[in-house]
């Protein structure tokens, strides 16, 4: 297989699970800040699977691409769904639950995936290198990143968002000032990435989370196997 096709293959086997995680992520935001009391995303049209509501040409599409061929986690990230913190029924508590579900919807669409992917393999008999089952790894290991990138306490990533929650209201008002600089703070981890400083917290946190949906799994692998 040469250059040409192998990236064409990376595109079509990730193309989905990107989306998709990407997406789902988003409107997760959106469903709990609507629960707390901000329709905000509902009233824009954000409250949605379909990607094309969602997608950043640069950080849904290239930002993976590129990532995937380095051979670094496959993360991206979409046009943040917009919250009005103030209309939250209580917003320095609330703020933190909509933060932390977007990470959520990655954990469950991690599970998802691994679920189809040991179905795949131990009931249909798929080989390891069919497209689908291929598609399965790429849905679980982008989910899985998302999930723990997302996790880095620091604004303007859902961790820090997390973290300014449960912060006491002045050290929470100084951390959440972070988040202007938020272009800066993802520029920095993504170099940290290229030159492996947070590479084996990531792929570390991408283990222990997989090693999680085995263990939520097992009762299914037992009985397939």
């Amino acid at each position: 297989m040469n250059e040409t096709d192998s990236i064409i293959q990376t595109i079509t086997v990730y193309l989905i699970p990107v989306l998709f995680a990407i997406s789902l992520h988003e409107a997760a935001h959106g469903y709990v800040a609507r629960y707390f009391g901000d329709p905000t995303a509902a009233n824009e049209g954000r409250l949605t699977a379909n990607p094309l509501r969602h997608i950043d040409p640069f950080g849904t599409i290239i930002l993976p691409l590129i990532l995937s061929l380095l051979h670094l986690p496959a993360l991206g990230y979409a046009k943040p769904v917009p919250v009005d913190y103030g209309r939250l029924r209580n917003p320095k508590k609330q703020m933190a639950l909509v933060a932390a579900a977007g990470p959520a919807a990655n954990f469950a669409m991690g599970l998802g995936w691994m679920a189809l992917w040991v179905v795949m393999i131990q009931a249909l008999g798929m080989p390891p290198d069919d497209f689908f089952v291929k598609m399965a790894e790429a849905g679980y290991g982008v989910n899985s990143a998302m999930c723990i990138f997302n996790l880095i306490p620091l604004p303007p990533l859902d961790g820090g968002r997390i973290v300014t929650g449960i912060l006491p209201m002045p050290l929470a008002r100084k951390y959440a000032q972070i988040e202007r600089y938020g272009v800066y703070v993802f520029i920095g981890l993504i170099v940290m990435m290229q030159f492996g400083l947070l590479t084996g917290f990531l792929v570390g946190g991408m283990h222990f989370l997989q090693s999680i949906f085995y263990v939520l799994l097992y009762p299914l692998i037992f009985i397939l196997s």
